[in-house]
Formats: structure tokens, C-alpha cells, sequence
């Protein structure tokens, strides 16, 4: 143990200021990267749709900028606040490619109604087979046409069907994707240091009960809700109000971000119920890997060396 401490400091010693200044570059240059493409799908439909406004364009590029100072000081801090799984690249990863994915097809699908080209009448046409191919009862898809008003017409009620189910089939397929990219990359690995403060910070490990029941227990809560979000959200605004104004629904930026976030929301739970899954796998792995290493040991400190290595796996 004091050798390795003496290692340590010698390897700090070692490295010197120059090598802490560049690993604070290069955090730095990541972050700046991940806010740029964060300011980059919120200024998309604006940038796709015709006819957006002088202050719709600023309302938006206020947004952007606000987005991405938040996602710049949260990947440039030692410790997170917020985003989750900062240190799990697929997760994240998944997360902004499919939000981006739905943006952009919903942009271009909403564009063709005003300035056709050969590409949007292609989304459109896509989209279209799409929202037919998933508008049968109690689907997701018919049940977000519920909460438009009695008195909207049939191209109304087809278009937001249509931006429903291209956001809800493109929400299908990136949790897939997500899913082989855990198996195909065996992620988290247990042979590499994986910190559950870091990347859970909104998770307590020392809350209280075992931290593997707790994390097991969270992502049954998120896979529950996360395929229930679809059909409840809409059931809830066709009760509590008489139905939402076709032409504030189908406005383009209206209906692009509430379709996006309508299917993004549900999806990012399943996703964040695997991976809380899979971290509560690799923390039993690990448990017994030491157990097998050590045999018996005092109850004390077993529990001593359970809380150090949850914190820092």
C-alpha cells in the first residue's frame, strides 16, 4: 500500500503542470464540442423550416446558447450535477443522435407542406407510411391525435399522426441500437474503474439499503414508466382539458419539439433503466469477484470496502 502511495505521488510529480494543462484542454475542447452539437439540434428546425421570423430566430439562438453553456460546464466540471453517464459514451451518444435523428426528419417532413423538394416529399413520404403503419387502436400514434380539438380537420389530425409515428418508430429503433451496442461493447466493463458518483449524480449510494437493491429498484421505476409515458400523456391531456387548439399543435415548431419530446422522453428512461440495470450487474460481478478473492473477511469490513468500491467501480 505505501508503495503504491509513493508511485502515485511520483507519477504526479512526474507529470508536472504542463501535463494537468493539457488534460484540462482537452476536457475543455470535448466540452466545447458536445455544446456545439447540443446548440446545433436546437437551432436545426429553424435552420430547415422556411419562413421562421427575425425573433423566432433569436428566441431560439438564446435557447441554443443557454443549452450550451449548460452542457459546457457540466462535461468541463470535475463533477456533474446533472447529465447523467457522462463517462458512458453510448448512452449519451444514443440519446443525441436519436433527438437529432427525429428533429431533423420532423423539420423536413413539416417543411414540405410549405417549400417541396425532392428530399422532403421523400421524408413525407416515409413519415406517412410510418404513421399509417402504427394508427390502429389504443397505439400510441392514434391516442396523440386524441389531444387535438374536436374541431380539427382530417389533415390536421393526419399530420400530427404522421409526425407522431416517424418520432415513435425512430425512438424504437434507437433503443435497439442502444441495447447491441451494450452487449456488442460490454459496457460498463468490469475490468475498468467505473465511478457512480460521476456519473449518477443525481444518485445517492449512501442514501441508505444496499446500493445494488436501490439501483435495481430505480430501473424497474424508469422501464415502468418509460413504456407507459406514451399512452399516459396523451390519455392525460384528453381528460384534464378539452383538447389542445389544432393550430397551436400543428404550428411547425410546436409540433416538431412536442412530438420530439414526446417520443424522446419514454425512450431515455428504458435507456436509463438498462444501463442503471447493467451497473447494478457489474457491482454484484465485482462483489463476488472479491469474495472469491478473499474468502471470509470480518462483516466490518466487508461493508467498509462494499461503500469504496460503489463509489468508485
Amino acid at each position: 500500500m505505501i508503495e503504491g502511495l509513493r508511485n502515485r505521488v511520483r507519477l504526479g510529480s512526474i507529470a508536472g503542470p504542463d501535463s494537468r494543462a493539457r488534460l484540462l484542454m482537452s476536457r475543455a475542447t470535448a466540452a466545447g464540442v458536445r455544446a456545439f452539437l447540443v446548440m446545433i439540434l436546437i437551432v436545426m428546425p429553424s435552420v430547415i423550416l422556411p419562413g421562421i421570423g427575425t425573433d423566432t430566430r433569436q428566441i431560439v439562438a438564446l435557447v441554443a446558447l443557454f443549452a450550451g453553456a449548460l452542457v459546457f460546464f457540466e462535461y468541463n466540471a470535475v463533477y456533474p450535477s446533472l447529465i447523467e453517464f457522462r463517462d458512458g459514451a453510448p448512452y449519451n451518444r444514443i440519446r443525441y443522435l436519436m433527438m437529432l435523428t427525429v428533429v431533423v426528419f420532423l423539420s423536413a417532413i413539416v417543411a414540405d407542406l410549405e417549400a417541396s423538394t425532392t428530399v422532403t416529399r421523400l421524408f413525407h413520404a416515409i413519415g406517412l407510411i410510418i404513421g399509417t403503419a402504427l394508427d390502429f387502436p389504443y397505439s400510441p400514434v392514434r391516442l396523440v391525435s386524441y389531444m387535438l380539438a374536436d374541431d380539427a380537420s382530417a389533415t390536421q389530425v393526419a399530420m400530427v399522426k404522421v409526425a407522431a409515428g416517424t418520432a415513435y418508430i425512430v425512438s424504437l429503433f434507437s433503443l435497439a441500437l442502444f441495447v447491441i451496442v451494450l452487449k456488442l461493447a460490454g459496457w460498463p466493463s468490469t475490468k475498468s474503474a467505473f465511478n457512480v458518483w460521476v456519473n449518477l449524480p443525481t444518485f445517492e449510494p449512501t442514501a441508505g439499503g444496499d446500493v445494488v437493491d436501490r439501483l435495481v429498484r430505480d430501473s424497474h421505476a424508469n422501464l415502468a414508466v418509460g413504456f407507459l409515458l406514451p399512452f399516459v400523456i396523451p390519455a392525460l391531456v384528453a381528460v384534464l382539458t378539452r383538447g389542445i387548439p389544432a393550430e397551436t399543435l400543428t404550428s411547425p415548431q410546436t409540433l416538431i419539439w412536442t412530438m420530439a419530446l414526446w417520443a424522446y422522453m419514454p425512450a431515455a428512461l428504458i435507456m436509463r433503466a438498462v444501463a442503471m440495470a447493467r451497473i447494478a450487474d457489474m457491482i454484484r460481478i465485482k462483489r463476488a469477484a472479491k469474495l472469491a478473492v478473499l474468502g471470509t473477511i470480518e462483516p466490518s469490513a466487508l461493508h467498509k470496502d462494499d461503500d469504496e468500491d460503489d463509489d468508485d467501480l
